[in-house]
């Protein structure tokens, strides 16, 4: 049960600034896997991605956050489609609709390189939909988008993370690595044609 009071820019907007954002919006590619509808972030799926955020779910991602660091990281998410033509995007369960999480393109601060992120919800883990989700959006980049490298970013203790980098084929970069302060593993992504 959603009990906060909704912040006024957690809110949709309205009249001609609501119909731009739908225009913006439809800019924004929607992908399809055999489970999975890969569609643009919206508004609305503030609470799931805050939900994720802010539990013991997020330790690998610097977190748990608050209210308004889970907004940050929501709008940066979002942004990268207006800077950088790549992004996040919701992760629904094709036959319900159901929200299970957050998959994209991402280049934050201190960044090398595109990284490719996923997090779920503690409900969607266990059924490959991560990877299922992953792999499209890694097509997607790498290919439609013509990405010059793609990485994942992956906290050494993330076993579950570095298995889903795994099955998509990619494989660990010593030398990535090494230009890093605190210890990360830096998993290296490729079209599968090409791997």
């Amino acid at each position: 049960m959603n009990t906060h009071t909704t912040y006024p820019w957690e809110a949709p907007a309205s009249g001609a600034a609501a119909a731009l954002a739908l225009q913006l919006e439809m800019c924004v590619p929607t992908l399809e896997t055999a489970r999975l509808s890969l569609r643009p972030i919206r508004l609305t799926d503030f609470d799931t991605f805050f939900a994720i955020l802010s539990s013991e779910r997020a330790v690998f991602m610097e977190g748990p956050f608050d209210r308004d660091e889970a907004w940050s990281e929501f709008t940066q998410c979002v942004s990268g489609w207006m800077l950088r033509g790549v992004g996040y995007f919701t992760i629904l369960k094709r036959d319900t609709g159901a929200i299970l999480g957050f998959v994209g393109l991402g280049m934050e601060f201190g960044d090398q390189e595109h990284e490719l992120g996923y997090f779920l919800t503690a409900e969607a883990e266990g059924k490959g939909y991560a990877t299922e989700a992953a792999e499209a959006v890694r097509d997607f980049g790498l290919g439609q988008q013509e990405l010059p490298s793609l990485v994942s970013y992956v906290d050494l203790p993330n076993t579950q993370s570095a298995a889903v980098a795994e099955r998509l084929g990619a494989k660990r970069d010593a030398q990535a690595e090494a230009k890093f302060a605190e210890p990360v593993q830096v998993w290296r992504h490729q079209l599968e044609a090409y791997a």
